[in-house]
């Protein structure tokens, strides 16, 4: 029976490998993330699974090639985080590239009208038995502008959705989809008239910090910017900055930067390191999850699926529809 070694391992992730494995591969699960201290543990397996906040840099790789592993599964979208052009080619990476687009849409409205009519301040002040509205007060959506980065399957959602509270969109896309029935614009335009800019787009090194000190200038006092796709796409001094000064209205942030030391683990007893990720917590005008937008029960399935499905055609010697190359 062929070995997988899943790091950075939780128990939803176990929960939906175990389900949909049926037995046909020996799964081995570790908390720890992968990294050059870790890559050990996979010595002996078959395939390692990796995740988003995974390093999976030349060093990490080069190890994974001397120990014989000839697969590399990201249970995920993104793959910024690895170095696939460093191997000597005897590892393959594959993907998951498409697993709920509908879950991370939906999470981004989410964020941006608990931000904008302060759900969740409501939510704690009721808690306390305070049903006092004073500072509550928000925008109606209906009306206004929405700039969307990026019009994959996601940002076509979340388009949708925005139309649907009778929104006008302005959309950005190096590929611009011509039978798009809403507006392409460039980003200038976009950053100076939209009221919401939400970011739906790949980190790639023509999108690092698209959201940057000089780009910030450009928006509109109130707009608010919202991320749930990846930290690099924010330059989180100029955010903060900017936030701080009040020369923007706020942003919702399911992604940071510098998560991956931070997210997806428990630090309320012992705190962060990281001054501007506290910083950001702590404001009014911000609302920062922990990378959970594509948290969602048919999210998990469809991952473990279709990353069994790509291991299953490595070892058939099938065409890896979802390679990453």
């Amino acid at each position: 029976m062929k070995k997988i070694v899943m790091f950075d391992a939780k128990a939803y992730d176990k929960k939906w490998f175990d389900e949909c494995n049926g037995g046909r591969y020996e799964i081995h699960y570790f908390e720890s993330k992968l990294n050059i201290e870790t890559v050990q543990l996979a010595q002996g397996a078959d395939v390692v699974c990796a995740f988003v906040n995974d390093d999976l840099n030349k060093d990490v790789i080069s190890k994974i090639e001397e120990m014989g592993i000839g697969i590399v599964a990201m249970r995920c979208a993104g793959y910024s985080n690895v170095d696939y052009k460093s191997g000597n080619g005897n590892v393959k990476f594959v993907r998951v590239p498409a697993y709920s687009p509908y879950a991370v849409a939906e999470f981004a409205m989410g964020l941006l009208l608990t931000l904008n009519r302060k759900i969740h301040k409501a939510y704690n002040r009721t808690k306390e038995y305070n049903f006092n509205i004073n500072g509550l007060s928000g925008m109606d959506l209906y009306g206004k502008t929405a700039g969307v980065i990026g019009t994959g399957k996601i940002g076509k959602i979340f388009i949708s959705i925005c139309k649907g509270f009778g929104m006008k969109i302005l959309a950005y896309d190096l590929y611009p989809d011509t039978e798009a029935d809403y507006e392409y614009t460039d980003l200038d335009t976009l950053f100076r008239e939209s009221d919401i800019i939400s970011l739906h787009c790949p980190l790639t090194e023509q999108t690092k910090h698209i959201v940057n000190e000089e780009s910030i200038g450009k928006m509109k006092s109130h707009a608010i910017l919202v991320n749930t796709s990846r930290g690099g796409l924010c330059e989180s001094q100029a955010l903060f900055n900017a936030l701080k000064e009040k020369r923007i209205g706020g942003a919702a942030l399911d992604v940071y930067e510098e998560e991956a030391e931070w997210f997806f683990e428990d630090h309320s007893e012992k705190g962060i390191r990281d001054d501007t990720l506290a910083l950001l917590t702590a404001m009014p005008n911000v609302l920062v999850t922990s990378h959970q937008a594509f948290l969602t029960e048919e999210a998990l399935k469809n991952i473990a699926e279709v990353t069994l499905q790509n291991i299953d055609d490595y070892f058939a010697g099938k065409k890896l529809e979802n390679e990453i190359v």
